[in-house]
Formats: structure tokens, sequence, C-alpha cells
């Protein structure tokens, strides 16, 4: 459960960093900037550990997948973005993706330790 709040860590600190990337393109100020560099080093850090227990295909599935959705998403309220039927054509693909990788992601078995034989 911990790395999966890590990867959940990870989402967020990434859609925060992406966001403020764009709001710092459109204001004067540089503090945008500075947390667009400690949100996306953050992210790849949380990353970093979730992938310990994580597969690495699902972790970075989900936590680039749900990025690009919600920062689609909050992009359109926040920056008045377009939300064209083809964006939202590729999002319904990229969710159908995401449930795909995540459900074909089997648990590794563990296998039998071998026992050791007394040698003579």
């Amino acid at each position: 459960m911990f790395y999966w709040i890590l990867l959940a860590l990870a989402i967020v600190a990434e859609i925060t960093g992406t966001l403020s990337m764009k709001w710092a393109s459109i204001s004067d100020d540089n503090t945008g900037f500075i947390l667009m560099l400690v949100m996306i080093s953050l992210s790849y850090i949380f990353l970093s550990f979730a992938v310990k227990k994580i597969a690495l295909g699902v972790a970075y599935a989900l936590w680039e997948g749900i990025g690009i959705l919600l920062i689609t998403l909050f992009s359109v309220m926040l920056f008045d973005e377009a939300l064209s039927t083809m964006k939202i054509a590729g999002l319904a693909t990229l969710v159908v993706g995401i449930v795909l990788i995540k459900s074909g992601t089997r648990k590794p078995t563990k296998q039998p330790k071998e026992q050791a034989h007394a040698t003579v």
C-alpha cells in the first residue's frame, strides 16, 4: 500500500509541476519555473521509490496516463484550453490502455526455495 501512495504522490507532483510550467509561461513571475523544477524532481523521486514494489510498466502507465488525463482536464478548466472530440477520444483510449496494462499484469509467483543439502 505504501508504494501505491508513493505512486499517487508522484502523479500529483507531476500534475502540479506541469501545470506550474504553463502558469509560468503566461505570467511574468519566475515562481512557476521554480515550482515546476521542484515538483517534477519530486515526481521522479517518488516514482523511483514506487517501482521498487510496483511493476515498472504499470507504474509508468499510471503515472503518465493519469497525469496526461488530469493535466488535460485542469488545462481546460484553468487555462481555457479547448477540448475537442479528438482529444476526448484520445483520453478515452488512454484510459482503456491503462486498464488493459493494469489488468494484464500478474503478481510474480514466489519460487520455492531450494533446500540446501548437507555435504559429507
